[in-house]
């Protein structure tokens, strides 16, 4: 789908939000490099209605002369917003291991805080 805007941009180089000197979008030909920092920004938007939008960070990272992303943010997805008719088996696989990342990195944080470890628990629990 042409959703008629980017789908990332570089982060940070110069202290600034969108950046060079890569993007994901028509006009954006520049490489990706080991250690860049880009956003992965998919949206939809209807014209006098709304619009939605993920913003994630990602890191570019390289193994066996490829390129890949780590994600950099950990934030669950709200499943109420996910429309299961239009996922795949492998989207659930994907969202289900990224959950389970922020599962595993935030809950130690919140260890005393059983309100935020509830609610953490609940929103990263498998589909």
């Amino acid at each position: 789908m042409d959703y008629q805007h980017g789908t990332g941009h570089g982060v940070g180089h110069f202290l600034g939000v969108h950046e060079g000197p890569m993007g994901i979008y028509h006009s954006h030909s520049t490489k990706f490099k080991t250690g860049m920092v880009v956003t992965n920004e998919p949206g939809y938007y209807e014209p006098g209605k709304f619009g939605i939008r993920i913003e994630n960070l990602l890191l570019v990272c390289e193994k066996d002369g490829f390129n890949w992303f780590e994600n950099l943010t950990l934030c669950p997805y709200d499943k109420n917003l996910i429309d299961f008719d239009l996922v795949t088996k492998d989207d659930i696989k994907f969202i289900n291991a990224y959950h389970q990342r922020v599962w595993e990195t935030l809950s130690p944080r919140l260890e005393g805080d059983e309100v935020s470890l509830t609610w953490l628990k609940q929103a990263t629990s498998p589909i």
